[in-house]
């Protein structure tokens, strides 16, 4: 056999080695899966399954579970239906949640987000008892998890609420560099729009760009790693007149072209993960 044939034969093995073995890195855990597919996942939530892809993000970011994560601002609890039976035997989980302290009418959205909350852990004590829920209010409120603990940062749509005039993006990304261990990863997803727009328009419409993202990432001493379109949505034209609410779960416009936002689907959004750098 040739000389030439030979060694292109040998990098084909090795491409295809390699492909394998990305493959197999790249693999669902079976006890994830079981998780996404637990009886404790609420309808509505799995319906959301299609267009957030549960399985491929988590794996992307590198969740184990032996790992220590901390989900910030959970919300109602989507992605905490699965991490936490998937973390409870061997890992753990903090979910960084609104406090339930905060006084008079300003606070009363903040003690209705905390106190449904942990009346979802208490429902199922068999499920998240485990789960170690602290305060989250940026920029002041960043108790977030004990300093250099946490193999795992996650937060899924949340980075345009900190997008204020008191700091809070940065606050956040300072609080999540500090929860991380050396070498700890941060996980971001956020509606994304490829267009040139303002710090303003990120946040009265709920899309950002990539770029900007990454800089305060970045700012903050993390390393960008590497990207991935899991959560892309090329139907979305981001052009909405209620920005990323305009199109569901929210569907902020009601029965007002319900189809056509129902056709285009939940918003396009990056997938980035980040590292802290190692000494």
């Amino acid at each position: 056999m040739p000389t030439l044939v030979k060694a292109l034969l040998r990098a084909a093995v090795i491409v295809s080695l390699g492909f394998v073995a990305f493959s197999a890195a790249a693999a669902t855990d079976p006890a994830l899966q079981a998780a996404i597919d637990g009886s404790q996942r609420s309808d509505q939530n799995r319906a959301r399954d299609i267009w957030r892809h549960p399985a491929e993000t988590l794996t992307f970011f590198g969740l184990r579970a032996d790992t220590t994560v901390l989900e910030i601002s959970p919300g109602g609890g989507w992605y905490t239906e699965i991490l936490a039976p998937y973390l409870r035997d061997k890992g753990t989980l903090f979910a960084a949640a609104y406090p339930g302290d905060i006084p008079g009418e300003s606070g009363a959205y903040y003690r209705k987000s905390r106190a449904a909350f942990e009346a979802k852990l208490a429902g199922a004590p068999a499920i998240y008892d485990q789960v170690k829920v602290t305060d989250f209010l940026p920029p002041s409120r960043l108790e977030i998890a004990p300093e250099g603990s946490v193999d795992l940062v996650l937060t899924f749509r949340n980075m345009h609420n900190w997008l204020d005039e008191q700091g809070s993006e940065a606050a956040v990304m300072a609080a999540a560099f500090r929860a991380l261990k050396p070498g700890g990863v941060l996980g971001i997803v956020e509606h994304r729009t490829p267009k040139d727009v303002s710090r303003q328009e990120m946040a009265q419409l709920g899309y950002m760009s990539e770029a900007s993202v990454i800089a305060a990432a970045e700012k903050a001493g993390f390393v960008f790693e590497e990207k991935s379109e899991i959560n892309a949505n090329p139907r979305d034209t981001q052009d909405h007149p209620e920005g990323v609410w305009t199109l569901p779960p929210t569907l902020a416009l009601g029965a007002k072209d319900r189809e056509k936002y129902l056709a285009i689907g939940e918003t396009d959004r990056m997938t980035l993960r980040f590292r802290k750098p190692a000494p």
